[in-house]
């Protein structure tokens, strides 16, 4: 179902709600509602299993100071989905006005969320706000990441001005489990410091909130070498697992994350992981 786009001051409101749940044996997208510019065409099941995997599209294609995108997606007990896009998100420059993305990602009991999207392009002079929150009810299961680039350097384009507020923030049965927040405003000071991001342009983060005790020595073997010229790392943090990137290449992030998931899977999940067919395009 889908309503007129709202305006907001200097930009356009899109709003997206999806509802899985486990029917006949398979996770099935049960609940959809979209409002102006997102939306999903329709759900796969490419594994031999009942995961569900589906793709958030922004037909614009990119996003401009003023819009304000916000996505939300439940998951019914024992539903099993996997979510990704077909392509980079784009942040523009903007002429004053923020541009504002709010996920709200609901895993109940017995549940398995993966949230999948590729990177994030933060344009110079782009001001952006993004926040992901996941809520897992006791026994749910999340494994997600992040990308971001900031500028294009490949284009001679660096990141020079603007804001960029991050926050991705994870709670278990309503109690924090990971909560991190970044400021990142063009060109600060850490974004060139040795204590910072030290030049690079590429930052990413995996969180893994599930049971994979035992599991680093393997995601260090499976990820050993492909970070190149970047910095890739794995930390086991108590109820959590991070993994994070830092360099200057998006498709080594994607490299780098795409081999913990697959290291990850078959130990948070039990199953083999399935590249959605949409990467390979």
């Amino acid at each position: 179902m889908a309503d007129a786009a709202a305006h907001t001051p200097g930009g356009w409101r899109a709003e997206l709600t999806l509802g899985f749940a486990r029917r006949a044996g398979r996770a099935v997208l049960a609940r959809r509602h979209h409002c102006g510019p997102l939306a999903v065409q329709r759900s796969f099941h490419p594994e031999p299993d009942d995961a569900c995997h589906v793709y958030l599209l922004h037909p614009p294609g990119g996003v401009v100071g003023g819009d304000e995108l916000r996505i939300d997606i439940a998951l019914e007990a024992d539903a099993r989905v996997l979510i990704t896009t077909p392509a980079a998100g784009k942040f523009y420059r903007s002429a004053g006005h923020w541009a504002r993305q709010h996920n709200v990602l609901r895993v109940a009991a017995g549940a398995w969320l993966e949230w999948l999207p590729q990177e994030a392009i933060v344009y110079d002079g782009a001001r952006v706000a993004a926040a992901t929150r996941v809520e897992l009810e006791p026994g749910a299961g999340f494994l997600g990441w992040e990308i971001v680039c900031l500028g294009r350097p490949a284009a001679d384009e660096r990141y020079s001005c603007g804001g960029l507020d991050l926050s991705f923030e994870i709670h278990r049965g309503g109690a924090p489990l990971w909560w991190e927040r970044s400021r990142l405003d063009g060109g600060a000071p850490v974004l060139g410091a040795p204590w910072g991001l030290a030049g690079h342009s590429v930052i990413g983060t995996l969180v893994c909130a599930t049971n994979v005790a035992g599991a680093l020595a393997a995601l260090r073997q499976a990820t050993e070498g492909l970070a190149g010229d970047g910095l890739f790392s794995a930390t086991q943090l108590d109820d959590v697992l991070v993994c994070r990137y830092l360099g200057d290449h998006a498709q080594t992030a994607r490299r780098c994350f795409t081999a913990a998931w697959q290291a990850l899977r078959p130990r948070a999940f039990g199953r083999a992981a399935v590249v959605p067919r949409v990467w390979l395009t």
